[in-house]
């Protein structure tokens, strides 16, 4: 699935400059190149733009297009009560703003959100994970990146302008806020919901018009109007993560992680990305759709280490596992008192300011100038400070560095790995006996929506020893519905699976031991040669990234034209990233790596890393194509080593058949047709133990070898 990640599950309009720290799996050393954790984006803006954080550039003034001058359907003009109740909260004496800003994230800068903080999709109605919108007194507008161009055009009404973010004079945010607004307004936002980063980014972009950024800690304005309808939070229990699939303990990741804060010279950490600690603690959770994480804070000292999360989610296993490994729990709601109290003690702390909320970020710096007379001094280095009568701390008192945990997470240790291997393996026998099924069905005259198609999927996977949920909402897109990259099927609405038009099906599943990703594009008539050029030049594309060799140290952007030059030959190409990193038994979108055209990323691959690869390419209104499966990084045995570097290369972790008669093998080398033969060969070897009937004659008709003419 392509990303925000992610994933982004990114984004185009809420990403921010990243430093990143590289280090060995659970030793961690620093490097410093830029950080992606979604990749899929329209086209190339600069500064880089990163998911999860909003970035609101400066430059010459833009116009833009309203959506009602670029959709085909006329929408109703109607008032939207909605925005009505929202922009009559601005006047209140205590607020006193002139425009509100609603990101799609929540307190975490997570991709995928509980449907409590799904705050934006509530105002806006466009319901697709990447967006910003933002609010005026007579004016709204909703920025979102090409994935969703389609979606936000058939969900906004007329009241709303769709803001195509990336497209030639396509105004930024601020860009937009600058141009519509009278110099010295004041643009009010929830700081939970803004990392540092994009806050500070945001009030710089906005001085430009002497406008100023309020920080309304004490009401979210759309949980306001909500009211009574809006859903309760998550209280699910957390489970441990049995380390036979972790792979390393909890005590020893504690350990590496206060090494790491003593060498940067701080006394305690704050996290807040729900993945990583979800990683560091060996935990997992069901707080938020497909993502086995908890909403949840862990702030990390030399000598103990508290976890901020609803205790009703902690049953008596959990409690006595987390007791034993020297971590108190505290309440959720406590965690700026907390911030405020190791302020008040002297404690130099490490934040994120690329994920950690200006909320957070702004208590501890006032904190700060309130006990010391210093609002925390940015120190990317090691911490020289200079001690007070009491021994504590009277000068530098914070040290903001990208998290220590990101990289040493994603680069995946042998027991994570073979979880990894074991869980795709399962999913391909689910795969194949669901592919025998729809053929069926299909070849039968079967009249399947592609809701149907997608919960029959549901089911197979679940009869997998252990499936726990799927991993993204499943695109089961039938012809034209394939163009819109995230294309979502609703009951109701969405379309027929036709046996003459292409079907693009992008699913994941969640188990314990490891988490999926897979595209497969398959036709059940007979497809246009047009079609078939192009499902080629795509296949051609991943089978080039596949057999990628590349010395360590390089950075994924530089493998992405790898996936498009087959495509680039006939002046096509597709408007998301190539690959993003996926978590094991986590995240399916997870950072820092990618594969994308947006060269901003400088975060080397590493062994171990498990990316996706998953070329496309979409006609507006027509189709869809993507081929898409999962890689990890393993080190490459080179007759030669330039430089004394080592060389890497990918192992695959997906095992599916890609359906032949989509290849034209008039494009093909012989060396493609034999990675193709290769590819089904090892499907066969891998998965036909675990299949029976009519699955294992599937497998077996989709796995014979191709012979060029």
């Amino acid at each position: 699935m392509e990303s925000a990640l992610s994933f982004s599950p990114a984004r185009m309009l809420s990403f921010s400059p990243f430093r990143i720290q590289a280090r060995s799996r659970f030793s961690f050393f620093s490097v410093s190149p830029s950080f992606c954790r979604n990749i899929y984006t329209h086209l190339p803006k600069f500064p880089i733009k990163l998911p999860g954080r909003a970035i609101f550039r400066v430059s010459a003034s833009i116009t833009a297009k309203p959506s009602s001058e670029l959709r085909k359907k006329p929408k109703s003009s109607e008032p939207d009560d909605k925005l009505v109740a929202l922009r009559e909260l601005f006047s209140r004496p205590n607020i006193n703003i002139d425009a509100y800003i609603i990101p799609s994230q929540d307190a975490h800068q997570s991709e995928f959100i509980a449907e409590c903080y799904t705050r934006r999709a509530y105002i806006s109605g466009f319901t697709g994970s990447a967006g910003t919108a933002v609010v005026t007194k007579d004016k709204a507008a909703l920025w979102t990146d090409g994935r969703y161009f389609l979606q936000a055009e058939q969900q906004l009404n007329s009241s709303w302008i769709l803001m195509r973010a990336g497209n030639l004079g396509v105004p930024t945010p601020s860009e937009w806020l600058n141009s519509v607004l009278a110099p010295g307004c004041r643009i009010g936002i929830d700081p939970f919901l803004f990392s540092s980063d994009a806050a500070e980014e945001l009030k710089e972009a906005i001085s430009q018009k002497n406008h100023e950024l309020v920080y309304l800690y004490d009401v979210n304005l759309v949980d306001e109007i909500w009211k009574e309808s809006r859903p309760k939070p998550p209280n699910k229990h957390v489970r441990v993560h049995d380390l036979k699939y972790a792979g390393v303990d909890v005590s020893s990741k504690l350990s590496s992680l206060r090494s790491d804060l003593t060498n940067a010279g701080a006394s305690a950490i704050v996290t807040t990305m729900l993945d990583e600690i979800a990683w560091l603690l060996n935990l997992r959770g069901s707080d938020i759709p497909h993502s086995p994480v908890m909403y949840a804070y862990l702030v990390v000292e030399i000598d103990g280490a508290k976890l901020f999360i609803d205790d009703v989610k902690i049953n008596p296993d959990v409690m006595h596992y987390l007791k034993n490994a020297g971590i108190e729990l505290r309440p959720y709601e406590s965690i700026l008192s907390e911030i405020e109290s190791l302020a008040a003690k002297g404690a130099c702390l490490w934040l994120d300011p690329s994920s950690v909320s200006a909320a957070i970020v702004s208590t501890y710096k006032s904190a700060c100038d309130k006990y010391f007379g210093t609002a925390g001094v940015v120190n990317e280095t090691n911490r020289t400070s200079k001690n007070g009568p009491d021994g504590r701390s009277s000068g530098l008192t914070a040290v903001y560095k990208s998290s220590p945990l990101s990289l040493p997470k994603a680069m995946k240790n042998e027991a994570e790995l073979e979880g990894m291997r074991n869980s795709h393996l399962r999913d391909a026998a689910a795969l194949a006996q669901f592919w025998a099924w729809l053929e069926e069905e299909i070849s039968n005259g079967v009249i399947l929506t592609e809701v149907d198609v997608a919960e029959k999927l549901l089911q197979f996977r679940s009869k997998q020893d252990g499936f726990i949920g799927t991993s993204f909402d499943t695109i089961s897109a039938s012809g034209a519905n394939g163009a819109i990259i995230h294309y979502k099927p609703e009951p109701g609405s969405c379309g027929i699976v036709d046996a003459e038009k292409l079907f693009l099906l992008d699913s994941g599943a969640q188990y314990t031991d490891g988490t999926t990703d897979i595209t497969r594009t398959v036709h059940f008539g007979q497809p246009s040669s047009w079609q078939k050029e192009c499902f080629t030049r795509v296949l051609q594309g991943h089978i080039a990234l596949d057999q990628a060799i590349f010395p360590q140290n390089y950075p994924g952007f530089v493998l992405d034209a790898f996936a498009r030059s087959s495509l680039w030959k006939i002046g096509l190409d597709y408007r998301h990233g190539t690959g993003h990193g996926v978590g094991a038994a986590l995240n399916v979108h997870e950072g820092p790596q990618s594969i994308s055209f947006r060269f901003g990323n400088m975060t080397p691959l590493f062994e171990g890393m498990v990316v996706s690869n998953e070329p496309g390419y979409y006609e507006d209104h027509a189709f869809g194509i993507r081929i898409e499966n999962l890689l990890y990084v393993k080190e490459v045995n080179t007759p030669n080593r330039f430089g004394g570097l080592e060389y890497l290369g990918f192992e695959k972790l997906t095992f599916v058949p890609i359906q032949s008669k989509l290849v034209d093998l008039s494009l093909f080398s012989t060396s493609e047709i034999d990675w193709l033969n290769d590819y089904h060969k090892q499907v066969w070897e891998k998965v036909s133990p675990l299949l029976d009937g009519s699955a294992y004659q599937w497998l077996w008709n989709n796995t014979r070898p191709l012979v060029k003419p």
